[in-house]
């Protein structure tokens, strides 16, 4: 952590303790459970303030208990890799599930992928080479896990999940475990129609035979583009922006001047206008107000009203 990032750190107003009364409704519960628990450190961003309360649970039976078990009044929020994340500074009030150890196996049984929620996209992309499979190349362009890339049916590079899905597995808010077939998903443009308080807990792939050296050579060709086009080497949070009908978000980002515009330690990528950068001791407020100002300029422009892609969770830190 950085002086600047323990400055702010320093600054956020701890949350009321939730965590005994959780624990002592819960005395078979086998995941970690923290209160007022960092979270900046799961972001790419490096930004945000604390959780409430934070649980990583040992597997899909040990989330299924504690929500089964949480209060209703307390509310829920999942993050997975933290690349497509903004925690704001004043941090999250309530439960932050994040999906670690438990959920970040890999199975492939014939032309079928299982993964868990917390398994990279890239790990299933390899995965499915190593097994000559062919259809999963794309997810080597998203830089999350499995757990998001369902809930925004994920896609880069001609791919999207709904392509490759045959079957969704989660818990409700209530605990109850539940599954979806790519039908019921209702997928759409980075979106998926299953209700909010379900959190997903792993996947069933379906792929085709395919050549390991053609499914290689796709895989090498998107890591050399995203290299070449993306600023993948700074704490960025992936595309910021949904893209617009009939064209892409960057090329109306250049179009209103923001490239390389800065605001505070926060700036528009110089490689990839669909990309903000903390450029170091970036605050979330930084972050998201430059990606407001960006979507303002952008409005004001060419008169298209871009939609954030990146996720913003938790409240603002109060002065």
């Amino acid at each position: 952590m950085s002086a600047a990032e323990k400055e702010q750190s320093d600054q956020v107003p701890a949350f009321a303790d939730i965590v005994g009364a959780l624990k002592a409704a819960c005395p078979e519960l086998r995941g970690s459970l923290e209160a007022n628990a960092p979270l900046a450190g799961y972001t790419w961003f490096r930004v945000g303030g604390p959780a409430q309360a934070l649980f990583q649970p040992a597997d899909e039976d040990d989330l299924a208990y504690l929500l089964a078990r949480l209060p209703a009044d307390v509310p829920v929020t999942v993050i997975g890799l933290g690349s497509n994340l903004i925690v704001r500074d004043g941090g999250v009030e309530g439960l932050v599930i994040r999906l670690g150890r438990g959920f970040t196996d890999v199975v492939v049984d014939g032309t079928r992928i299982t993964a868990g929620a917390g398994v990279p996209d890239v790990k299933v992309a390899r995965a499915a080479a190593d097994a000559g499979l062919a259809g999963f190349s794309f997810l080597r362009g998203i830089p999350g896990a499995v757990g998001g890339a369902l809930r925004m049916n994920g896609g880069a590079y001609g791919g999207e999940v709904k392509d490759v899905l045959a079957r969704a597995f989660g818990v409700t808010r209530a605990g109850e475990k539940v599954s979806f077939s790519n039908a019921e998903m209702g997928f759409t443009y980075r979106h998926c129609a299953v209700p909010d308080d379900v959190i997903f807990t792993r996947a069933e792939f379906e792929g085709t035979p395919g050549d390991p050296q053609v499914i290689a050579a796709e895989m090498a060709k998107i890591t050399e583009s995203r290299e070449a086009t993306q600023p993948i080497k700074s704490r960025t949070g992936g595309s910021t922006f949904k893209n617009p009908e009939g064209t892409s978000a960057w090329k109306l980002v250049d179009a209103a001047g923001c490239r390389g515009f800065t605001l505070g330690r926060a700036q528009v990528s110089e490689l990839h206008t669909n990309f903000l950068i903390n450029l170091g001791g970036a605050t979330a407020a930084e972050i998201e107000g430059l990606g407001e100002e960006v979507r303002r300029r952008v409005k004001a422009a060419t008169g298209v009203v871009l939609e954030w892609e990146i996720k913003r969770i938790g409240r603002p830190l109060s002065r």
